[in-house]
């Protein structure tokens, strides 16, 4: 990663910094801004092509207005994975990490290195779990998939978010 290229790029000058400590601090601040306006998120889309009949998709993402998308263009190149997109109803713009290798490679060792300390761990700690699984092909059986659905019900409770199906009403 190019902690040094990422933070004179962006005008962000930490002077004589040693470089160990630039990445520290420019890690531990993703971090905390993360903590703040990421999510940690699995969603389920019905799919005939999938053994259940439903696709189980990890993504980590962070969401911020469009005049104010320094970070997201910055996260982007700390993690080198993901994509940048504009919100579809807002003027925001997103970070995305959707694809298992990209979250099991760099989104979580990250979030282990350097924690969120919110009640948004408890869903960092569920999510990390069920990428495991999935790594282990573990939610191509009933039983892994039945132990994703229940961990992913106990997600995000405190956003407000809503959930398009009941996770526990899901039938396989």
């Amino acid at each position: 990663m190019r902690y040094n290229a990422v933070c004179e790029s962006k005008n962000l000058s930490l002077y004589n910094t040693p470089v160990s400590l630039k990445k520290y601090l420019l890690s531990s601040y993703l971090s905390g801004f993360s903590d703040g306006e990421g999510c940690f998120c699995i969603s389920l889309s019905k799919s005939t092509r999938h053994r259940f009949g439903w696709e189980i998709r990890p993504s980590f993402s962070v969401s911020q207005n469009k005049n104010r998308r320094e970070v997201i263009d910055i996260l982007y190149e700390y993690f080198e994975c993901g994509n940048i997109r504009d919100g579809i109803s807002d003027n925001t713009v997103k970070f995305e990490v959707r694809s298992l290798s990209g979250l099991l490679k760099k989104v979580i060792p990250h979030f282990d290195q350097y924690p969120i300390i919110s009640a948004k761990r408890k869903d960092f700690i569920l999510f990390k779990k069920i990428c495991m699984i999935m790594k282990h092909q573990g939610h191509l059986t009933e039983a892994g998939f039945r132990k994703i659905i229940g961990m992913a019900s106990k997600m995000n409770k405190s956003g407000g978010s809503k959930r398009k199906f009941n996770l526990l009403e899901i039938k396989i």
